[in-house]
């Protein structure tokens, strides 16, 4: 009888041993699965390139366009209703002409964009030659929307050096087209070389962020340019695009005939 006793207090607290076990073992496996559910961020249109800022927003939405990106179906770009303007790269230094210009030009008023050209300034070139080189390509008569000047090294000049030759360029700009320029560039370039030297002149402000820029002297800009890597129907490689700040309007660009 003693013998009994005794097997059976201890397969009670046999019992109770494993209770607690199993007890303490859910616990930790409630603990172990709250720890593993977490928030995953969705990727940002610069860790995801087919994500289009023009499908979350209501910005005007544009485009940077040139050789680079090859053969354009404009009438596949012109159906995308997202897309208001573009810049078309027409000439560089005092020679090149884009190869991709005069098609580009003529398909994209063809399929309903606003249509402005830029030039790509070489400050050590010749002035004047540069400014023939633009004027021969950018015609009036083809523009809706101002001249643009691509304004991102300053060669072998020192900032007062590649200043002077910017200004005295941008004068003649204006003198040829009776209007001021827009001035594209970048955040960290601006803040290096043009600091407070640009109030005059509507700027368009490249920086791939998913934050808009801030310029070191607070200045306004009317257009940002968000990504290089942009994805669009028509084009089959990368594209840059930008849209218009704030309470600005396209029509602050019109070009004036």
């Amino acid at each position: 009888m003693r013998k009994l006793t005794i097997f059976l207090i201890l397969c009670l607290c046999c019992m109770a041993v494993t209770d607690v076990d199993a007890r303490t073992r859910k616990k930790k496996k409630t603990r172990r699965r709250a720890k593993v559910t977490r928030v995953v961020a969705k990727p940002t249109i610069h860790e995801n390139p087919y994500v289009c800022c023009e499908d979350t927003c209501e910005h005007v939405h544009g485009l940077d366009m040139s050789h680079y990106q090859g053969e354009v179906f404009w009438e596949t770009i012109g159906e995308n209703t997202k897309m208001a303007y573009v810049y078309l790269k027409a000439t560089e230094g005092g020679d090149r002409i884009d190869s991709k210009y005069e098609r580009n030009i003529d398909l994209a008023h063809r399929y309903g964009l606003k249509v402005g050209s830029y030039h790509f300034f070489r400050p050590m070139s010749d002035l004047q030659q540069q400014l023939e080189n633009f004027t021969t390509q950018c015609l009036p008569g083809e523009q809706d929307l101002i001249p643009m000047l691509d304004v991102e090294t300053v060669g072998k000049l020192s900032t007062e050096e590649f200043c002077d030759s910017l200004f005295k360029f941008l004068d003649m700009l204006e003198e040829a087209y009776h209007q001021k320029p827009l001035i594209y560039t970048f955040r960290n370039f601006y803040n290096k070389h043009l600091l407070g030297k640009l109030d005059d002149y509507q700027l368009m402000v490249a920086m791939y962020a998913d934050e808009p820029p801030v310029l070191a002297d607070n200045r306004d800009y009317i257009i940002w340019q968000y990504t290089s890597k942009g994805r669009i129907r028509g084009v089959g490689g990368l594209v840059d695009k930008s849209y218009i700040m704030g309470d600005h309007k396209l029509r602050e660009l019109r070009f004036i005939h």
